[in-house]
């Protein structure tokens, strides 16, 4: 009898796994999961019924026979809803990707159904509402950068037909034609910038550098504008504070804050720069005595292609806080912005201290 228990035994784990290894060829989920049903419930009573057969020679072979196939019709019809329970969800998620392949950003998948498929049918939604999102930046990026480009081509164009016409001479034209020049260039530079940095093919050379030689670069970039507005520059910088950073990408945006908050300052009004070591970072602080930040400047002042507030929208293509941004995170630092109490905003970046 044990012999024949063992065989048994043996037999019965060889053919389920045989059969659990055939349910991965089935085509669908729906059918798998079925299969797996009718493989719970009919292998252990056709392993009972056998050893109840041979061990016993059992007259009642008909009633067990009875039994089993009721239990795997009771199997196979819950195999049957919970493939419905699973499925559909799944089917919810691939009609919203077969609506976004097909052009509408908008389609959303139900978030429901057991946890698992409601957090695929939440982590689909996000791609779609980032993928609608750059979409609706690069619309506006398009729609912006045209109108930018525009204006000093327009400008280039007027000067070269007036040159044909005779109407002036070459000499009386050439600082507005450099002018005009100057401006593409730093919105072809910008573009190009921001297109490294959402590519991934930003390069730093990044050594340990003290930061105050970029903030007096920095604030002698701007002073002459500072004391024709009538506005006090201030720092707090200890020539000891070093980080670990490309210098000409940190004085970029250290240039681009700065001068962001020098537009916001009115006449006798102050701008200063800070620097605070940190336990593993260096915090780079800059403060105005301006208007302040609404809120959704706070939220959004960084978002690429974003112009709702002046700083945005009165001068050049609206860049230089998104490419700020990406020139921070690939230090593998973070910047924020922030209103300071009494009036005044405050926008602050981090570096990877040496």
């Amino acid at each position: 009898m044990i012999l024949e228990a063992t065989v048994i035994a043996a037999a019965t784990l060889g053919v389920g796994l045989v059969l659990a290894v055939a349910l991965r060829a089935l085509p669908t989920v729906r059918l798998q999961l079925v299969g797996l049903a009718v493989l719970a419930v009919c292998l252990p009573l056709a392993s009972v019924l056998l050893s109840g057969w041979v061990m016993f020679h059992m007259g009642d072979d008909v009633k067990i026979l009875a039994v089993s196939a009721a239990s795997a019709t009771v199997a196979v019809i819950a195999g049957l809803f919970l493939a419905h329970a699973i499925v559909q969800p799944l089917e919810r998620v691939r009609s919203a990707a077969t609506a976004v392949a097909r052009g509408d950003l908008q389609a959303r998948a139900p978030e429901g159904g057991p946890s698992e498929l409601s957090d695929l049918a939440e982590s689909f939604n996000e791609m779609a509402a980032g993928l609608e999102q750059l979409f609706d930046a690069r619309r506006e990026l398009v729609a912006w950068a045209s109108h930018d480009l525009r204006t000093p081509l327009a400008n280039m164009l007027a000067v070269l037909e007036a040159l044909e016409d005779g109407l002036a001479e070459p000499s009386d034209y050439i600082p507005a034609l450099r002018e005009q020049v100057r401006v593409l260039s730093l919105l072809v530079d910008d573009l190009f910038e921001l297109a490294r940095i959402d590519s991934g093919a930003l390069t730093l050379e990044l050594r340990v550098t003290p930061l105050s030689g970029v903030v007096r670069s920095c604030l002698q970039g701007i002073e002459a504008e500072a004391r024709a507005r009538q506005i006090e520059l201030r720092s707090s910088v200890d020539d000891g504070v070093t980080a670990r950073f490309a210098p000409e990408k940190v004085e970029r945006v250290l240039l681009n804050l700065l001068t962001n908050a020098l537009r916001h300052t009115p006449s006798d009004g102050a701008v200063a720069v800070r620097v605070e070591p940190r336990q593993d970072e260096v915090a780079v602080i800059v403060e105005d005595t301006g208007e302040g930040l609404g809120d959704e400047a706070r939220a959004r002042m960084f978002e690429r292609f974003w112009r709702s507030d002046r700083a945005r929208s009165s001068r050049g293509a609206g860049l230089g806080l998104a490419i700020a941004r990406g020139l921070v995170e690939a230090h593998g630092g973070r910047i924020w912005a922030e209103d300071v109490p009494g009036g005044g905003a405050r926008v602050s970046f981090t570096l990877p201290s040496a």
